[in-house]
């Protein structure tokens, strides 16, 4: 069963938003998710309502979920939250830069799974049953994760 992408999964966000994917578009890759995982997407829908109404500004989605096919076209590794529609990557230019959104949302008492500064550039996010509330950073990926919120220079700032 396909779900239409109009579908309204929060106040803020459709199906459609949290499907796009440019890779896709550009590869013709189908990136409809099965229906089971609705009420995931409606989960990561919600936290990322609770996101936006923390930085009082729209978040700029660049990756929600992915199928297994995109998933392997973007380099994901097997057991992405993305693939079960839990995870988001996403910038919110109108509140700052992804360090100051990792800040405040390390700072607030949302219920994330984990919160990952990738590479400088965004803030993965993602939303489960059991959140963890794990904050990490990534700047090289033969480094890999660090634990935490770290600057470039290698100082800890959470």
């Amino acid at each position: 069963m396909s779900i239409d992408p109009d579908h309204v999964l929060s106040p803020s966000f459709t199906l459609a938003d949290l499907i796009r994917s440019k890779t896709a578009q550009k590869r013709g890759i189908d990136n409809s998710p099965p229906a089971d995982l609705l009420p995931n997407l409606r989960r990561l829908a919600e936290g990322l309502d609770r996101i936006q109404s923390l930085l009082g500004a729209p978040l700029e989605i660049s990756s929600g979920y992915r199928s297994p096919e995109l998933n392997t076209a973007v380099g994901g590794t097997v057991a992405s939250q993305h693939c079960q529609g839990l995870a988001a990557d996403f910038v919110c230019p109108g509140f700052g830069e992804p360090m100051a959104i990792a800040q405040a949302l390390a700072a607030s008492a949302l219920d994330y799974d984990q919160a990952i500064l990738e590479f400088g550039k965004w803030i993965h996010v993602s939303f489960t049953a059991s959140p963890r509330k794990r904050l990490l950073t990534i700047y090289d990926s033969k480094e890999g994760y660090l634990d935490g919120l770290i600057d470039r220079d290698g100082t800890r700032i959470v």
